[in-house]
């Protein structure tokens, strides 16, 4: 099954380095990083579990947290997360999943047979209150992830799910976004009373409205 955008987020059970979880009552009211990596004692892998684990408070300030999985035991990620710890200086108390037979990780198309039939690809999800698959992300095992990238993302989808805007290439929290099209110039002077500059019809900036 391929999971698109706006699909629901498969529920399922798991065990987790904190304890059982039940997916969906786990993201209860916040947003959540979902995301694999290929396997524990890797090199790659060792340092975004450690930048991950720096980055919570930057993802409570989001309303946002993670989970990882991947196909190794709880025993293996449990010792593992001993040497995440050691060499990368952070604390890891987010949970990672043990998926050993790969149901979860084939639940969520994080096995590609032709890149690496034995591990998860580095796969990403932006999952939302609602349960809602709101981005996706695919690296190869070989290349780690921008993790603030991702920051990026669920600040402009926080954004855009509450402003009639749109955020342009390489937009950061603070800078200038796009007024979405189909609001009308005539709305667009009552919705962003700061101003916009018209620079062609379809393409209108203002200030980022909630700042």
């Amino acid at each position: 099954m391929s999971l698109l955008l706006g699909d629901t987020a498969p529920d399922f059970e798991a065990e987790t380095t904190t304890g059982k979880i039940s997916f969906h009552d786990w993201i209860g009211d916040d947003w959540v990083v979902f995301f694999s990596h290929p396997a524990d004692f890797t090199p790659v892998c060792t340092t975004e579990i450690g930048y991950t684990a720096k980055l919570k408070d930057k993802l409570a300030a989001r309303g946002a947290k993670a989970i990882v999985i991947s196909a190794d035991s709880l025993e293996d990620h449990k010792e593992w997360v001993k040497d995440v710890e050691e060499t990368q200086g952070a604390k890891v108390d987010f949970p990672l999943i043990a998926d050993p037979d790969k149901k979860i990780a084939t639940l969520y198309n994080m096995i590609h047979p032709k890149a690496d039939a034995k591990v998860t690809v580095r796969a990403v999800y932006v999952i939302d209150p609602k349960k809602k698959i709101r981005a996706s992300i695919v690296y190869p095992p070989s290349a780690g992830r921008n993790f603030d990238e991702i920051l990026r993302l669920i600040d402009s989808l926080q954004l855009t799910d509450n402003y009639k805007v749109a955020t342009p290439v390489n937009w950061k929290e603070g800078e200038d976004v796009i007024i979405v099209p189909s609001v009308s110039d005539e709305d667009a002077d009552k919705l962003f009373p700061k101003g916009y500059t018209k620079i062609k019809p379809y393409l209108r900036t203002t200030p980022q409205p909630n700042k």
